[in-house]
């Protein structure tokens, strides 16, 4: 694999350490501004609309400029944005340096992944995205407990003056080894289409049902996810103290997830994914029913993960796909369903646990989101592959229906 994806994970491991970290830190921030719970907590929620705002509008701004130019603009603007929120004097120019940080995240996972994609052969291009996505779940790893101890041993400014950094390095990265040649560069401003133009894309109803894929699967993962530590010690029977490490344990399920997913989507896209968020679905229902064993429930929560994380590459790749003449706009737009998907499970699997199901509810609310997704997959990829047969068929072509099937991007 070319050595430019990990300058992209790199970029990507910063922007995770800094959606993520801040969960660990809100108890701090929230002192230091004189703020309460709810207020702090707009440091997330704020911070997850400015991704949407940015993964479609800020990608479809800056779509004219050569992607690797547009990567190390964005680059410059996550700097900016944590440089602001570690001096921040009031909580209003924290938020501030939230949203932009944001607005680089969306933006940034989207132009990537079509780099990325662009960087290597059709039949790696998954994998590729994986790589990049790798940054993104390293970041739960390893970089959130890291950046969480670090912000409480030497205050939390400390913790977003060390994401600036990883900025500044990945900046590096992306100026040194990322090519500026076939994939990388968008098209001329001769032949560069108009965002009119461009937006014809989403007439495909295949966008839109990979979108909506993508809303419902990882809605179900982190409707679940979201109140995971409330499970874990109120079900489980595991102290609080402990949370962190266990989920340091989801993490390395993300991890191994995302890479598996990647490959195996290479070779049978649609295949992959239904399989994947079918599997997903049972997990969640399973853990649901064995939450109450502690030895069950880390075997749950890694396979979580694992499953929710599979997802990745195959949705990012699959909404690509069908966008061949904006690859880029798609893939900010999928960016965005991650988030509003996140939104999405959080708020129902709230609303479960306040009408009294329980700390399981969650997981069952995510297990039927999910299974949601599973239909919707399941027409798609019936509906795609009715088209490619008639299409054959039209042209006179002996059918070979392949699952492998991907269009050309970039």
């Amino acid at each position: 694999m070319p050595i430019g994806l990990i300058a992209l994970a790199l970029g990507g491991f910063g922007i995770g350490l800094t959606e993520f970290v801040i969960a660990g830190l809100l108890p701090e921030v929230a002192a230091d501004f004189r703020v309460n719970e709810a207020a702090a907590g707009w440091l997330i929620s704020g911070y997850a609309l400015g991704v949407v705002v940015g993964a479609l509008f800020l990608t479809a701004a800056i779509n004219r400029l050569p992607r690797k130019a547009a990567l190390l603009g964005l680059m410059v603007l996550f700097i900016v944005g944590n440089t602001a929120s570690a001096l921040a004097p009031t909580y209003a120019f924290m938020l501030s340096g939230r949203v932009l940080a944001a607005l680089a995240h969306g933006a940034f996972f989207g132009i990537g992944s079509v780099v990325a994609a662009g960087m290597v052969a059709p039949d790696k291009k998954a994998r590729a995205i994986a790589i990049m996505f790798t940054g993104l779940t390293a970041a739960n790893v390893l970089g959130v407990p890291f950046g969480t101890l670090l912000g409480q041993a030497l205050g939390w400014r400390s913790t977003f003056w060390a994401i600036a950094v990883i900025g500044v390095v990945a900046t590096i990265g992306v100026a040194v080894l990322v090519p500026s040649g076939t994939g990388v560069r968008a098209p001329s401003d001769d032949a560069a289409p108009s965002l009119r133009s461009e937006l014809r894309a989403f007439r495909s109803g295949q966008v839109w049902l990979s979108i909506v894929v993508t809303i419902l699967g990882f809605g179900g993962m982190f409707g679940a996810f979201t109140y995971m530590a409330f499970t874990l010690t109120e079900v489980s029977g595991f102290s609080s103290g402990a949370v962190p490490w266990l989920l340091i344990l989801f993490g390395v399920g993300l991890f191994a997830g995302n890479a598996l997913g990647g490959r195996f989507a290479d070779r049978a896209l649609d295949l992959t994914l239904t399989v994947v968020l079918a599997g997903l679905a049972v997990i969640l229902a399973v853990f649901a029913l064995v939450a109450g064993n502690p030895v069950a429930a880390v075997i749950a929560l890694v396979l979580m993960g694992a499953f929710g994380f599979a997802t990745v590459p195959g949705l990012q790749m699959r909404v690509m796909n069908y966008a061949p003449d904006a690859p880029t706009l798609a893939s900010g737009a999928n960016i965005a369903a991650f988030n509003v998907g996140n939104a999405l499970g959080a708020w129902i699997g709230g609303v479960t646990i306040t009408a009294g199901l329980g700390y399981t509810s969650p997981l069952w609310a995510g297990a039927a989101i999910t299974l949601g997704a599973v239909v919707v997959m399941v027409f798609a990829g019936l509906a795609a592959r009715r088209s490619r047969t008639d299409a054959l068929d039209a042209a006179g072509v002996p059918s070979k229906e392949s699952s492998t099937e991907t269009l050309p991007i970039g």
